[in-house]
Order: C-alpha cells, then structure tokens, then sequence
C-alpha cells in the first residue's frame, strides 16, 4: 500500500506570529517556524499502520516555500520513505482552492492508495483541505476522525458528533483527517536524521503538476484589506456602591450579552 501524507510547515504557537502588513501573508520572519504538529500526528498514523504492514510506502508530501526543506526533511527523520515538496515563487498566499488543486494534482500523480491529513492547520484553520481534495479527486472521504483503522481495501474510523460519536468507513482509494485525538507522533532518533539526508527528497513546480496560479482562469479569494489587531482595550469596572448588580445587567445588555 501507497499512503501520502500531507505535512504543513507553520509558524510556530510558542513564538511570535504576524502578518505582513503590505503583503497581507504571514511574516515567516518574525519566529520560528515548525511541522505542524496535527500532520506529525498523520505521520504517525500512517507509520504505525507501515510498522505492522510490510511493503507498506509512506510519503510526506508538502506545498512550502524552498527555504522548508528542513521541515520537509524532519518527516524523513520521523520515518516517511521519501518526500515530495511542491515549491513555486507563484504559491506565495495561495489560497484554498488553489492549494487544494496544487496537492491534489501531486497526489493523482504519485497514485497512492490513501491520503491522511490533519483536520486543520495551526495557522491558517481553514479545515476544508480534506473535503477538497476528495472532490478534486473523486475519492471518499471521512474527516475528523478520532480513531483509524486502515485494511488492505478500506479505512475505518470514529467521528466525534453532538450526539456522540460515529463509526465511518470508505473503500480505497480514500481521503482522511485526523484530530489531536490520535497519538503524538514518534521523535526522530539520531539514526532516523541521519537516515533522512538520504532518502529521496522530490521538488516540483507548478509546471510540473501542469497547474496555473493564474487567478483569470479559476476563481480565487482576493484579499481586500489588512490591518495590525488593535491593542487591547482595558475592560469596564464596576464598583460595588450598592448598585453593582444593576450596572452589570445594563453592561450585559448594551453589548447584548443576555
């Protein structure tokens, strides 16, 4: 079995996160940027399932600006057999619909038997990757699974729902995203680094996919405006005179709070 898995460098939570103001995209610049870590947890998903499964094929498959190889290079360390990195000068602030076609392109290429993704991604949160994907691909889906259990022809899984949860399954070929439910992933030991400088690393353009970035010949989101968050505001205090509770229900309502 062929399983890509989708990974996403990201800026990281721990450290500064802004937008540049001219460009309207995020300023890689300012902090550190990171795998996120619900795809490092697709990466597990997959690679457990390789573990028990020989002949099993795992592939971490990214659309990241050049300078993320060390990010593409950290899902070889984590145990991915080769990688694919889609980077293109003209994918800078693509938007959802043309990543979800740029992936899906790569994915149709590589023809593999299963697509594991997180269910949303650290800085964007867009969520809808997944669903897109299958709809570009004509493939299954089942998203925002809780639990995965994978089978030489089809994969299962839990969703969680208000209600409780769901038990979903789709035959192969399949597109699936996982939650923080599912464990974290493994950590790269010393041999799996040095093994990563070795396994096949492949960079495509868009002109390899035979894709375009030209937003005349598909509909695209266009960014209107940008503007640095407001500092915080300090927020109203009430002073108990014997008339506290009246002040705070007529705060309440003129911000329409009850």
């Amino acid at each position: 079995m062929k399983i890509f898995v989708l990974v996403k460098e990201v800026p990281d939570t721990y450290g500064d996160r802004k937008l540049n103001l001219e460009t309207g995209l995020a300023d890689r610049a300012a902090g550190d940027v990171v795998l996120d870590e619900i795809t490092e947890r697709a990466l597990e998903v997959a690679l457990s399932y390789a573990d028990k499964n020989e002949g099993t094929e795992v592939v971490a498959v990214s659309m990241a600006p050049a300078g993320s190889t060390a990010s593409v290079r950290r899902a070889l360390a984590i145990g991915a057999a080769s990688a694919v990195h889609i980077a293109d000068e003209q994918l800078a602030g693509a938007d959802l619909t043309l990543t979800a076609e740029v992936l899906a392109a790569a994915i149709r290429r590589g023809a593999p038997d299963l697509v594991i993704t997180g269910n949303l991604s650290t800085d964007g949160s867009g969520g809808v990757i997944p669903a897109m994907l299958a709809e570009h691909l004509g493939w299954a889906q089942a998203t925002a699974l809780t639990s995965v259990e994978i089978t030489a022809d089809a994969v299962k899984g839990t969703r969680g729902a208000d209600a409780g949860s769901q038990d979903v399954s789709a035959s192969l070929p399949a597109v699936i995203s996982i939650t923080e439910a599912l464990p974290d992933a493994r950590f790269p030991n010393f041999k799996g680094i040095m093994a990563a400088k070795k396994k096949p690393l492949e960079v495509l353009s868009l002109a390899d996919l035979g894709v375009s970035a030209d937003p005349s010949l598909a509909p695209r989101s266009i960014m209107t405006a940008v503007a640095e968050k407001p500092p915080r505001a300090a927020g109203v205090k009430i002073v108990d005179d014997g008339d506290a509770a009246e002040k705070l229900v007529e705060y309440l309502v003129q911000n329409r709070l009850v």
